[in-house]
């Protein structure tokens, strides 16, 4: 089986994994907690670094953080991992779900469009006209590793009071490279930005996330959050919820190794977009989604998109013929706004994120694809394609 997106062991794990067992610093204070921490600062440029047990509680502490409270209201983009909007519904908070462009991040045009005409600003807070709800956050989510250019969105929500949080989870590695964020990691811009290390993304700690804040105010009431809310830890007095969030010093080892070969797994990255653009891109009716250029992408997944016009397959028709041949693919995420839970929650002009979900196919991205696989993989696209 080829994996879709498996994780790639660079040798220092054990040796730090090993470490944390023979000192008997396992549970969530250590030396390897601060460690990764200060990796993740040196990467990202991050003055403040939060390692956290997963990417959903990374997001859900940066909501309780940026004032989300019950009833308020976050945009958020419809076609992004369910966690995203999951974690709005954890504070008895709503969606609202916007559109996201052929890029697969969200519209920004469409986005200021419902800020400028669908809400009210009042008393320095915005409240949706429809709902008569405050809208106190925005989710800029950073699709398949993928930056999104939002300075004009930015600046519209500072005036309007709406906290920014940017989804960084598939995307660490990920600069842009020119415009008004040039030479900044994604998820240093927004107010408060958050990572994951899920066992699929480019370095992972088996389970685990981050948030990154460059302030320190924020930073401290991320950490009293994700350690129960401690006001009194000998008295054991708690004047607010809290979570168990923190990261064991034993992931944070793992990801300590995983992150001393971080360079090689963009480079490894890198090469495999580029070999099945050559390639699929000379495919009549396929083609490789494309990051934008205005940022260096850390390419952590491939996408393949299938014009529905050429060809007259469906993308679930070739995810069950490669896995045929013992290749695994995923599907894009269902658009948020069709999903159960949220399909009686507000969506303004949504098209293009119910296109994608029928369009289009997550092909294996594994830091250890050789050309052997690789061509495999392409071969045999080409051939269902080609029927």
């Amino acid at each position: 089986m080829i994996s879709l997106n498996e994780p790639y062991l660079s040798g220092k794990e054990k040796i730090f994994v090993n470490d944390t067992l023979k000192k008997n610093w396992i549970s969530n204070f250590g030396k390897y907690n601060k460690r990764f921490e200060t990796s993740l600062s040196k990467l990202t440029k991050s003055k403040n670094v939060i390692a956290v047990s997963s990417g959903t509680a990374a997001l859900h502490l940066a909501l309780r953080a940026m004032g989300v409270k019950q009833h308020s209201e976050v945009i958020v983009p419809s076609l992004t991992f369910v966690a995203s909007v999951n974690v709005i519904k954890y504070l008895n908070a709503y969606p609202v779900f916007m559109d996201v462009k052929e890029d697969h991040n969200l519209d920004i045009k469409k986005t200021i469009e419902f800020l400028n005409k669908k809400t009210t600003f009042k008393n320095n807070h915005t409240f949706n006209k429809k709902s008569k709800r405050k809208i106190t956050a925005i989710i800029i989510t950073h699709m398949w590793g993928n930056a999104l250019d939002f300075f004009d969105l930015k600046k519209i929500c500072k005036k309007k009071n709406i906290r920014v949080i940017e989804d960084a989870a598939e995307a660490l590695g990920t600069f842009y490279k020119k415009g008004n964020f040039k030479d900044k990691h994604v998820g240093t811009i927004g107010d408060i930005g958050c990572l994951s290390f899920n066992g699929n993304k480019i370095i992972t700690t088996g389970s685990g996330g981050a948030i990154l804040t460059g302030d320190k105010t924020v930073a401290k009431k991320i950490i009293y959050l994700s350690e129960q809310a401690k006001n009194d830890g000998i008295k054991y007095i708690h004047n607010e919820v809290g979570y168990n969030y923190r990261l064991s010093n034993i992931n944070s080892a793992f990801g300590l190794g995983q992150m001393s070969k971080i360079n090689i797994y963009l480079k490894r990255k890198k090469f495999n977009y580029q070999y099945y653009t050559n390639y699929i891109d000379k495919i009549p009716g396929l083609q490789i989604l494309k990051p934008s250029n205005i940022s260096r992408s850390n390419h952590w997944m491939n996408v393949l998109k299938i014009d529905s016009k050429l060809i007259k397959k469906k993308p679930m028709f070739f995810h069950k013929k490669l896995l045929d041949h013992g290749i695994q693919t995923r599907l894009v995420w269902k658009p948020n706004h069709l999903q159960n839970m949220y399909k009686n929650d507000q969506k303004f002009k949504i098209t293009i994120s119910n296109r994608i979900y029928d369009s289009c196919l997550c092909i294996p991205s594994s830091v250890n694809l050789n050309i052997k696989k690789l061509k495999k993989i392409c071969n045999i696209i080409e051939k269902i394609a080609n029927g």
